[in-house]
């Protein structure tokens, strides 16, 4: 079975740190926490914009 990126039902927004955890085979608490460190020591805004941009490109988890 082909293994696709998209995004998760383990979501507290829109499921895309999930999604990311869930394709690399990551704890997803991990993935989360490690998306806040780099966007926190990026300014934040590099980081909120492409969470923004997955969130409209990466499909939903029942496509």
């Amino acid at each position: 079975m082909e293994k696709k990126l998209r995004r998760s039902y383990n979501k507290m927004i829109a499921g895309v740190c999930a999604g990311i955890a869930e394709y690399f085979k990551l704890d997803v608490t991990l993935v989360r926490v490690a998306y806040v460190l780099v966007s926190i020591l990026s300014a934040a805004f590099p980081g909120l914009l492409i969470y923004l941009i997955l969130m409209f490109v990466m499909p939903h988890p029942d496509n």
